[in-house]
Parts: C-alpha cells; sequence; structure tokens
C-alpha cells in the first residue's frame, strides 16, 4: 500500500472514531428508555432536525448517485431529478412538519410512523400497525443494501481491496455504531456528517472547476456531446455488450441524443412526492423539541438541499470534461466513481481522504437511521404492539437489536452485485416509501374524512403498485416507462378517496382528535 494510500486511509479511519464517539457519548442516555432509543425524547433542536433530516435523507447517492447520472448521460435525468428534490423538500417542511409533530402528540403521543398511523384512527385490530411494519422493513433493508453497495464501492476503488470484504466491514461498522448510540446519536452525527457532506461537494466543485479550465470549459465540452447538456434530450453513451463505453483517440463515443418527453420529466420530478413518505425524515418532525422552531428548519434545510443537489450534478458534468474516459467510469455502475476519481486527483492524500470522509458521511447517517426504524418498526409495533403486549422496554431493546441484526444480514444479500447501481436501488426504496406512506400521510393529516378502511386500501395498493408497475409494467417501455413513484402515488391517493367515501364515516371521537391536532398549540 502507498504513503498516499495510507494517508488516506488514516484520514477515514480517523473520522470513524470521531462518529463512534459521538455514539459513545450519547449511549447512556438513549439506552435510558425505547422513547429515548427511538425518538431522542422529543428534544431535537432546529439546527440538528434541519440537517440530520436532510443527511439522512441524500445518502450516499448525492455525492456517487446523482454525480454519476450525470457524468454517463447528462444534464436532463439529474437536473429533473434534483428539482423534484428540492421543491418536494421545501413543501414538506411547509406543510407536514408542523401538523405531524402537533398530530402525533394529539394522538397518543406516538414514537414511530406506524405507532401515529394506527392512533390516527384508533385501532383495536393492529391492521395499519403490521401493514406499515412490515413495508419499513422490506424497503428499509433495499435502502440499507445501497448504503453497503456505497460502502464496498468506496473502499474497493480506494484501496484495492475486494468490494465484498469492505462492503461487509462497512455494514459491521454501521451495526455497532447503531447498537451504541440510538436516534440521538444518529442524529447528533447526522448534523456533523451533513457538515462533512456539504463542504466536500463545495470543495470539490470549486478546486474541480479551477482545474477543469473553468465554467466556461465545462460547458463547452458537455454542449459538444449530442444531447448531454439540454434539459430535453438525454445523451446515449455507445457501450459495448459488457456495458463498456466505447472511446477513439482518446474521447468517448456517443450515439444520436434521446428524446425526452414531457412525461419523462413529470416523472423525474415526481422524486419529490416520495419526501411525504419518507419516515427518516418524518421522525425529524415528531422529534424537534418546538413546534415553531421548525420555520427556521424548513430554512435551513432548503437551502442546504439545494446547493448540494445542484452541486453534485455539476461535478457529474465537470467530471465528464475532466476524465472523459477514465477506466474507473466506464460503466453505468463505475460512473457512480467519479467523486472519488475527482477527489484523488485534485487534493494531497490526507485531504482526499477528509473530502471522502463525506461519502462515509453520507452512507453512515442514512443507514444508520434505515436500521433503527426498521428495527423499531418490528420491536416498538409488531413486537409489543401484536404479538406480545406486555412486553418490557428491556425486552423490546433487545427485540429490537436482534431485528437490526438480521436487517443488516440480509442487505448484504441484496448489496452482493458488485455492479449494482446505488441511483437504481435507491430509486425503488424511495418509490416504495413514497407510495405506501406519503399518500395515506397528507391524507391523515389534513382530510378529516379519511378513515381506516381508505387507510388501509391505500398503503397496500400504493406499496404493491410499486413492485408491479417496476417488475412488470415498466419494462413494456412505451409511456409506460415511468418512474413508479408517479403511478402508485397516484393510485394510492385515489383508493384512499374513493375507499372512504364507499365506507363508513370515522367516528366522533376520530373527528374530535382531528380538530385538536389542528388546533393545538403549545
Amino acid at each position: 500500500m502507498s504513503s498516499d494510500t495510507i494517508q488516506t486511509l488514516i484520514a477515514m479511519v480517523g473520522y470513524m472514531l470521531i462518529v463512534i464517539a459521538i455514539g459513545v457519548f450519547f449511549a447512556k442516555r438513549s439506552q435510558k428508555n425505547s422513547e429515548n432509543y427511538f425518538l431522542g425524547g422529543r428534544s431535537l433542536g432546529p439546527w440538528v432536525t434541519a440537517m440530520s433530516a436532510e443527511a439522512s435523507d441524500m445518502s450516499g447517492w448525492l455525492l456517487m448517485g446523482l454525480p454519476g447520472v450525470a457524468y454517463w448521460c447528462g444534464l436532463a435525468d439529474a437536473f429533473w431529478t434534483a428539482a423534484g428534490l428540492a421543491v418536494g423538500t421545501y413543501i414538506n417542511w411547509l406543510i407536514v412538519a408542523k401538523r405531524l409533530r402537533n398530530y402525533s402528540i394529539v394522538s397518543g403521543d406516538a414514537i414511530t410512523i406506524p405507532d401515529f398511523l394506527s392512533n390516527r384512527y384508533h385501532e383495536k385490530k393492529k391492521i395499519i400497525l403490521a401493514i406499515s411494519a412490515m413495508f419499513i422493513l422490506v424497503f428499509f433493508t433495499v435502502y440499507a443494501a445501497s448504503c453497503f453497495v456505497t460502502c464496498g464501492k468506496l473502499f474497493s476503488t480506494l484501496f484495492g481491496f475486494s468490494y465484498h470484504s469492505m462492503m461487509i466491514v462497512g455494514a459491521v461498522f454501521v451495526v455497532i455504531y447503531t447498537f451504541l448510540g440510538g436516534f440521538l446519536a444518529e442524529s447528533a452525527s447526522d448534523f456533523m456528517q451533513s457538515i462533512v457532506m456539504f463542504c466536500a461537494l463545495v470543495l470539490v466543485l470549486i478546486v474541480g472547476t479551477r482545474n477543469a479550465g473553468g465554467l466556461a470549459a465545462v460547458m463547452e465540452n458537455a454542449r459538444a456531446i449530442p444531447g448531454y447538456f439540454s434539459l430535453t434530450s438525454l445523451a446515449t453513451p455507445l457501450t459495448t455488450e459488457g456495458g463498456v463505453q466505447q472511446a477513439l483517440l482518446g474521447r468517448p463515443l456517443f450515439g444520436e441524443a434521446s428524446s425526452y418527453s414531457l412525461l419523462t420529466i413529470i416523472s423525474n420530478m415526481a422524486w419529490g412526492l416520495g419526501y411525504f413518505g419518507m419516515p427518516q425524515v418524518l421522525l425529524r418532525f415528531m422529534a424537534i423539541r418546538k413546534g415553531k422552531e421548525l420555520k427556521r428548519s424548513r430554512r435551513i434545510a432548503t437551502v442546504w438541499v439545494v446547493i448540494s443537489l445542484t452541486a453534485a450534478v455539476y461535478i457529474g458534468l465537470m467530471g465528464r470534461a475532466m476524465f472523459p474516459t477514465h477506466a474507473a467510469l466506464a460503466t453505468a455502475s463505475g460512473a457512480e466513481n467519479i467523486f472519488i476519481v475527482m477527489s484523488r486527483a485534485l487534493f494531497p492524500a490526507m485531504l482526499a481522504g477528509i473530502v471522502m470522509a463525506g461519502i462515509l458521511a453520507a452512507t453512515i447517517s442514512s443507514s444508520d437511521s434505515y436500521l433503527l426504524i426498521a428495527s423499531s418498526a418490528f420491536s416498538k409495533n409488531l413486537y409489543e404492539g401484536i404479538i406480545k403486549k406486555k412486553a418490557s422496554d428491556k425486552e423490546v431493546m433487545w427485540v429490537s437489536r436482534i431485528i437490526l441484526l438480521t436487517i443488516a444480514l440480509v442487505g448484504i444479500l441484496v448489496a452482493w452485485d458488485e455492479q449494482s447501481v446505488i441511483f437504481k436501488v435507491v430509486s425503488f426504496a424511495w418509490a416504495g416509501f413514497g407510495a405506501t406512506f406519503g399518500p395515506i400521510m397528507l391524507f391523515s393529516l389534513f382530510w378529516k374524512r379519511t378513515n381506516r378502511a381508505g387507510a388501509i386500501a391505500g398503503m397496500l395498493v400504493g406499496g404493491i403498485t410499486v413492485f408491479v408497475w417496476n417488475l412488470a409494467i415498466r419494462p413494456l417501455g412505451g409511456i409506460l416507462d415511468i418512474y413508479e413513484l408517479f403511478p402508485a402515488f397516484v393510485l394510492s391517493s385515489l383508493t384512499i378517496v374513493v375507499v372512504s367515501l364507499l365506507t363508513k364515516a370515522p367516528d366522533k371521537e376520530i373527528l374530535k382528535e382531528f380538530e385538536r391536532a389542528k388546533a393545538y398549540k403549545e
């Protein structure tokens, strides 16, 4: 191992030790009871609420997946996806945050999303609770797998170790860390990691632009590729049967630009709909110490997201100008290494390690959230809520840890394919959460006529449609080749309305509680 590689490794190991120290610091407080472990006792300040929500949301996808899409096929896919996410972030903080926090307090002081939905409809038979918990387990396992893929790609690219061994090491680290500190440690470290991610993106953007010959040179290179610098068409890399991009005389080869329809734009912007159903974000709304602080959190979160997404997309375009035919970037999967390749080329080894800790930060901040929420869905909602209602708090905590370990093992199996594309793995899980929980969350908070039957039907239709559309309908192509979140979200919403209107109206107690939540003041 070279001196530069050792320096990079030292920087990244140092970062990981800091993260572990945060977990140890919060361990005693988090282990006090399940509410502290899963929701931090509703004690988060506005800065931690905002920054930890966005860090846990974006994951390694922000520094690897999104720049990789921009590098591989140009501006359109990356831009419209980023635009949808930015708009979705703002609207979610604007209309959902305060109402959810207040309603979760009024409705039985819920500490998980399944808890809230079940309490909202005054369930005796915990069907909503069970459905919610099962979908969270499934989709967060997929999400955790995407984070493990990121770890594997990061360390195998940097140090030449095998992808599988590095992916397992990353998974073990995240599991140990989540065991230690719970929600408080996760939120505190996510705050720190959001700063690391932001600084890494901005630093690479500034230094990279200078080394690429300036903004004009980056734009000129992008315009020279058919469809690459367009919002209404897509560049088409010419590849071999193995998916490797062809090159001639040091220049990458592209075919004719493919068309980019209005339906495709709507499909990509539909990513923004996912925010209404993201448990890791919604939990931050519930955990803030004061509802009036959410306005400040909204501003912080929106600024962070807009700048970070813009930087990530631009880094992909800039990478194509700086490394047009780099061997490590010659496939759709390999293109997701562009941030790593640029960091190693632009900075001294030690600084490169610190910059690439941004990827590690993004991965840790998301995967610990996913594992914690998924394990809480089983232990609090299925085990304590249905299987063993008189389970002690200590017993619930132990079950949570066992399930956390199980989810991690399944996530490792899902992530075993070295050619996994982070963007695609994340997009499926994102659609799952957005369609399963997004519509019912909005209707639960803002339409009092929504009833339990509508909620159950809507969640099932949304979650199942994601699988059916992704696996059976979208491959048919044509107008059906749209991101599964959009049709699933629409069908779930229609189902909630139709079933709620065709079945018995909510009881008076539920309606009174809705009005109390609406008028709630601290």
